[in-house]
């Protein structure tokens, strides 16, 4: 049977009543503009009704009768004279319409409960900005707060959100440990659960305070504008670096400042530590830098805990192995120091004999190795070599290789890694709460803002080589066959994904975001097979390769 139509009354009322809608408010607004001159003045007269209903019922019972009396002359004289009704009626409209226009109040300086906590704070920075034999103090018990703080705001909740601080010049401003008193005492007055940052000018003796925003945690894992050896690690504050990226956040695209790592043959920082607590978000960024990497290169991943977070990985294009075990991880680094010893001796024959660099030793390869700690205590058990010692030759000739070591790991176990991955990994990333101390230890300066107790994942900092220390938000990057994994992080992580043996590449779209990067053909080495994850976290699988020595030339 066909299906009849419905009537046009029924399927144009939507249609007719918001149009309905809009010709009313129109309508009104219009209305508004046109009769605001009345409604001004109808605000004025009840207004002044309003304060003499009050002044009358202030007024005491016996002044009533001769106010009365009084009133009634002036309205008397008032009616006599000439145009006096025409006056009195003009007047009474021009007082209502002076009493009725919305004037904004304009503020000229803090209220009483913000002059209290400018006062509180400028007592409690007298100890340490005061000396006894200073004949002009600036702080002193009692003096003027409003000539060494200035330039002060505050929020709706009336905390602080700006500050300038003049000091004395004898203040000790070059050591560490007093700017660090100075910055705690001003986090806690100006109220905790909010990161501050703190500017000191030197030459000045000047201190700015301010409040930063949060930094958004809705950029997801999504094909990054990046060139050849170019790594989205998160993304900072605007005014930290001088460039931006257009992204994707939630459902508005912007433009955003990226933290971008830098590796390849020209890199001063060829490889990466990440550290943090569990569930900080280093499996996520590590999770992300392998996305990153596969558009161009080759991954090895080295996954300690055995969970499982990275299979979806698991026969990619690209991915070369992604071991569990103690096994497999040995024999993964064994292959990874002699492919290393082979692609230096490639390039250096290649140079010797005047022609160009292979496409197999070109094409970089990224060694991932999340919490290799756990190996270093069962290798220790079982009396065998522990992997991270294998790393020496990957950290130390893999810029030259074009192969990159990536290793994250936790505060409580960071010390166990050999001197030499400490050593070759300049840049650093902390994520999740630390302490000051933990921060500074880690990235080799302290940051200039105070880190808060309660972050969400992938929020931290990051140091590559002797740069700044910057805030950093990792984009999210869940597995994506975690059932609590949102469906819109799910797809954006499965569209990376690069296809498997044999199958077109899903995502072509990763490709055209590039500036046209040269495909470098894939490694013939003969050494491993795409993608072979272990059974269990602790067991011996087939192994996915076997390791020969390369004999190294002279």
């Amino acid at each position: 049977m066909a299906r009849r139509p419905l009537p046009r009354i029924l399927s144009s009322s939507s249609a007719s009543i918001t149009r309905s809608r809009e010709i009313a408010r129109t309508a009104a607004d219009s209305a508004t503009d046109v009769l605001h001159p009345l409604i001004t003045v109808g605000r004025g007269l009840r207004k002044l009704a309003s304060a003499g209903r009050q002044r009358w019922a202030a007024t005491p019972k016996d002044r009533r009768g001769p106010a009365l009396f009084l009133v009634a002359a002036c309205v008397l004289v008032v009616a006599l004279i000439p145009y006096g009704p025409l006056l009195a009626l003009i007047t009474v409209m021009a007082a209502a319409a002076w009493k009725g226009h919305e004037r904004t109040v304009v503020k000229s300086g803090p209220d009483e409960a913000e002059t209290a906590r400018l006062r509180a704070l400028y007592e409690a920075l007298v100890p340490y900005f005061s000396v006894p034999d200073d004949p002009a103090p600036l702080f002193s018990h009692g003096g003027e707060w409003d000539e060494a703080l200035s330039d002060y705001t505050f929020d709706g909740d009336g905390r602080l959100t700006a500050l300038h601080v003049a000091y004395p010049a004898h203040f000790t401003d070059g050591e560490a440990a007093s700017r660090t008193r100075i910055e705690q005492l001003l986090h806690a007055k100006s109220g905790r659960g909010r990161e501050y940052r703190f500017d000191w000018d030197e030459e000045g003796n000047r201190l700015a305070m301010s409040v930063l925003p949060a930094l958004s945690a809705t950029i997801a894992a999504q094909p990054f504008v990046t060139g050849p050896g170019e790594t989205v690690l998160g993304f900072t504050d605007p005014d930290a670096v001088c460039r931006t990226m257009p992204v994707r956040d939630g459902e508005e695209h912007s433009d955003a400042p990226p933290v971008v790592w830098r590796t390849g043959a020209r890199s001063t920082e060829p490889h990466l530590l990440v550290v943090g607590e569990p569930g900080s978000g280093t499996t996520t960024l590590l999770r992300s830098i392998a996305l990153q990497a596969l558009r161009h290169g080759d991954v090895v991943i080295i996954e300690g805990s055995g969970t499982g977070e990275y299979s979806c990985l698991t026969g990619r294009n690209g991915v070369l192995a992604i071991e569990c075990g103690l096994a497999g991880a040995l024999s993964t680094l064994e292959w990874a120091a002699h492919e290393t010893e082979r692609r230096l001796v490639t390039a250096n024959r290649a140079r010797q004999s005047g022609h160009p660099t292979p496409d197999d030793i070109r094409r970089p390869l990224w060694i991932i190795l999340d919490r290799p700690s756990i190996f270093g205590h069962l290798a220790a058990a079982d009396g065998r070599t522990d992997p991270v010692e294998l790393l020496q030759v990957p950290l130390r000739h893999g810029r030259a290789a074009s192969v990159t070591v990536v290793v994250a790991d936790q505060f409580d176990t960071v010390d166990a890694l050999s001197d030499t991955v400490r050593h070759h990994t300049r840049a650093r990333v902390v994520l999740g709460p630390a302490t000051h101390g933990q921060i500074e230890a880690l990235l080799g300066a302290p940051p200039h803002t105070t880190p808060t107790p309660d972050i969400p994942p992938g929020r931290g900092y990051a140091r590559l080589g002797s740069g700044a220390v910057l805030r950093l938000q990792v984009p999210a990057t869940p597995d994506p066959y975690d059932e609590a994994t949102s469906e819109a992080h799910r797809e954006a992580v499965l569209g990376l994904l690069p296809g498997r043996p044999g199958e077109p590449d899903p995502v072509p779209h990763a490709a055209a975001a590039d500036p046209g990067p040269v495909e470098a053909a894939p490694m013939e080495t003969g050494l491993l097979e795409p993608g072979l994850i272990e059974a269990g976290p602790m067991e011996t699988a087939p192994r996915p390769m076997e390791a020969a020595p390369v004999a190294a030339e002279g």
